[in-house]
Parts: C-alpha cells; sequence; structure tokens
C-alpha cells in the first residue's frame, strides 16, 4: 500500500508541470520562469545534501560531467518544455512528456550499437501518432503550434539524450548532490538567454508566478523526484509504469484548471502513447 501510494502521488505530481508552468508564464516570461525555478531548487537541494552529512564535492571529471549534463536535461529540456508552453497546451506538454522512455528506448540501442527491437520501434511510432492524434484538433483551435510543437520535440531529444549521457558516466556523488548541481549548473547556462529573451518592464512579480515557482521548485523538481529514485530504488521496471498514469492526470488538470478542450482525439491519442509505452516496456 504504500509503494502504491508512494507511486500515484509521484504520477499525481509529475503531470502537475505542465499546468503550473501555464499559470507561471501567464506572469512572465517562460525563461524567467525557468531560471527562477532552477536557481531555487538548486539551492534548496545543495542546501539539503550539505546539511545533512553530505560532505562530497564534484571532482574535476565530475564538474564536466554535471556541466554537460545540466546542459542537456535541465537547461534545453526544461527552458525549451516552458517556452513551448507558450504556444501549447498543457495537456500537450503532459502527452509529450510520456513519449520520454520511448525515445530513451531507441537511442539508448543506437548509443549501445544493438538492433532495435521491433517493439521498441513500434512503440515509439506509436507514440509519435498518439501525440500527432491528440494534437490535431488542438492546433485547429489554437490550443498549440507547429513552432511550439517544434521546440517541444527539441525538448523531449534532450532529455533523452541527457539521460542516455547520465547512464554512461561514471559518478560518486549521491545523487541528492548531482541533482542540485545539475539544476543549478542548468541555470546558469540558461541565464544568458534570459537576460537577452526577457522584457523586464512587463514582467509581473504576483502570486502566481510565485506560487508557479514553489511548486515547480519545490512540489515537482525535488518532491516528485525524490520520489521518483524512491520508486527506482524498488523496482526499476515497476517504476516506470506509473509513467502511463502521467498523461491522462496531465489531461485532467489541463481540463479542469485550464479549461483546455478534451476531445475523442485526445482519448486516443493518449491511449495510442499508452499502448506505444506498455509494448516498449515489454520488450525488456
Amino acid at each position: 500500500m504504500k509503494n502504491l501510494l508512494a507511486g500515484v502521488v509521484f504520477a499525481l505530481l509529475w503531470a502537475s508541470a505542465s499546468v503550473a508552468t501555464k499559470f507561471g508564464i501567464l506572469s512572465a516570461h517562460p525563461l524567467l520562469l525557468s531560471n527562477v525555478r532552477f536557481f531555487s531548487a538548486g539551492l534548496l537541494l545543495l542546501g539539503l545534501a550539505y546539511t545533512t552529512g553530505h560532505r562530497q564535492w564534484p571532482a574535476k571529471n565530475e564538474w564536466r560531467q554535471l556541466a554537460v549534463y545540466g546542459l542537456l536535461n535541465v537547461t534545453i529540456y526544461l527552458g525549451c518544455f516552458s517556452w513551448a508552453m507558450r504556444y501549447n497546451s498543457a495537456g500537450i506538454g503532459s502527452l509529450s512528456t510520456a513519449t520520454n522512455p520511448l525515445i530513451i528506448s531507441v537511442l539508448s540501442a543506437v548509443w549501445l550499437r544493438r538492433t532495435v527491437r521491433w517493439q521498441e520501434a513500434a512503440g515509439l511510432l506509436l507514440g509519435i501518432g498518439g501525440v500527432t492524434c491528440a494534437v490535431y484538433p488542438l492546433l485547429l483551435d489554437s490550443y498549440a503550434t507547429g513552432a511550439g510543437m517544434a521546440i517541444l520535440a527539441v525538448s523531449m531529444l534532450s532529455y533523452s539524450v541527457g539521460t542516455i549521457y547520465f547512464s554512461s558516466r561514471q559518478w560518486t556523488l549521491p545523487l541528492l548532490v548531482i541533482n542540485g548541481w545539475q539544476v543549478l549548473l542548468g541555470g546558469l547556462w540558461l541565464l544568458p538567454f534570459t537576460l537577452a529573451a526577457t522584457d523586464w518592464p512587463t514582467q509581473h512579480y504576483d502570486g502566481r508566478f510565485f506560487g508557479a515557482v514553489l511548486w515547480l521548485a519545490v512540489v515537482v523538481s525535488i518532491g516528485a523526484v525524490q520520489l521518483w529514485l524512491y520508486l527506482l530504488r524498488l523496482d526499476p521496471v515497476r517504476a516506470s509504469l506509473w509513467l502511463f498514469l502521467c498523461p491522462i492526470f496531465g489531461f485532467i488538470y489541463a481540463a479542469w484548471l485550464m479549461d483546455e478542450p478534451v476531445t475523442g482525439f485526445t482519448y486516443a491519442g493518449t491511449l495510442l502513447v499508452v499502448f506505444g509505452l506498455w509494448l516498449a516496456k515489454k520488450s525488456r
């Protein structure tokens, strides 16, 4: 029961990131929202790590690895994701996130120079088809744009490459320290773009902005990630099954909180993505 509760809470929290981002960018530029989130989460994580007994600092080669991982996993992935939410619905953001395991599965096969299993390839095609199906009516009703979907695709690809990069490196640091430094370094990489892109007089530092930052930094970046690591330690295969719930919860949040439309295309696209996930996981 404890593990079941942890899995459901993880899916509930992880799926909320798209809606929280949509609320935040109503008050401020997406990159500004991202930068404040990254610095807040990074400092909180490192403060927690270094005040609870972790005294280990990154070695010389680990600084380089953290810089690369932060660039891929934070700057490009989450920076582009926030930017894409300006042009896409929150539901599509949640659904596209669910395709990450499919992309990782195929890219890791190429990285390891092994043959891509037909289930992995079929799962990825189903995932792409599902997102296309769900986004079709949203493009017609201006809830999504072609440019927004292209930025979202770059975001998903960067996350997948970052995951494979992380898995291929040797790490001696505790996970809490790794997470803290990669988020903080990712924020530093993003800062020049934020400074250049933000129209400062038009930003609104109101309750909605700080509420979104607090939710994304503490609840998602720390709470959801720590639950995910807990589930991974118990059973990586079972942990991945909780990703199936994320797009479902994401569309529920989008319809409830953002009044976004849910159509037959939404249901069909979500089912295709979930079936693609199941097929790819079944091959492992």
